[in-house]
């Protein structure tokens, strides 16, 4: 199980350690430890909350499957951001279940992934699932063009938080996803970068 609240953990160890087939091998509270956890015990299936510090969600999944190729990922999260959804699609997770889920239908896609089983486990709104099936497509979704643009004239998290009436934590998520994406290594490389690849893009079109 990987969650930056260990109170969620406790909640969830409790859950799960009634299921008389499962065991928990491992936690971890931010997305190093849990790569470090993984490469260590190799379980069948790691739980994974997007929202957690040192390192993005899409570079966590990825480096997880390259450490333990047989575990399988499900992510367990409050976020469905469509971009989100379809990153994480795309690095191979087998699950991805909003936190509101209840307690059968997340045993069930313990099992599914523990059994190997080759479909992906969805709890995500209508919205989502609409967007994720749709065919638009770019390296940074609509809401991270939005906070890497009030980045790009210097406003600090708390700043971009008030501007779009989210979160400085969500802001600080959109912003790791962004360095993920890009590869970026500073908020003005990011920016920079970003402006690489939509000019880019531009002149393929020309």
């Amino acid at each position: 199980m990987a969650d930056d609240h260990t109170l969620l953990r406790e909640a969830l160890r409790e859950v799960l350690l009634t299921e008389g087939d499962f065991r928990i091998v491992g936690e971890a509270g931010d997305g190093e430890s849990v790569v470090e956890c993984v490469s260590r015990v190799r379980p069948d299936v790691v739980l994974l909350d997007v929202d957690m510090p040192r390192s993005s969600p899409v570079q966590t999944a990825t480096r997880l499957q390259a450490v333990s190729p047989g575990t399988a990922v499900i992510v367990l999260t409050m976020y469905d951001e469509p971009q989100l959804v379809k990153d994480m699609l795309q690095v191979g997770i087998s699950g991805y279940l909003h936190k509101g889920i209840s307690r059968r239908d997340l045993i069930a896609a313990i099992h599914s992934a523990a059994n190997g089983q080759q479909q992906v486990t969805m709890s995500v709104s209508r919205d989502t699932m609409v967007s994720v099936g749709s065919n638009s497509s770019g390296l940074l979704s609509e809401r991270e063009q939005e906070v890497l643009s009030l980045v790009a004239v210097a406003m600090s998290n708390r700043q971009i938080a008030m501007r779009l009436s989210i979160t400085e934590g969500t802001v600080k998520r959109h912003l790791r996803n962004i360095f993920g994406k890009l590869g970026a290594e500073s908020r003005m490389d990011a920016v920079n970068k970003n402006k690489a690849v939509v000019a880019d893009r531009y002149h393929r079109r020309a």
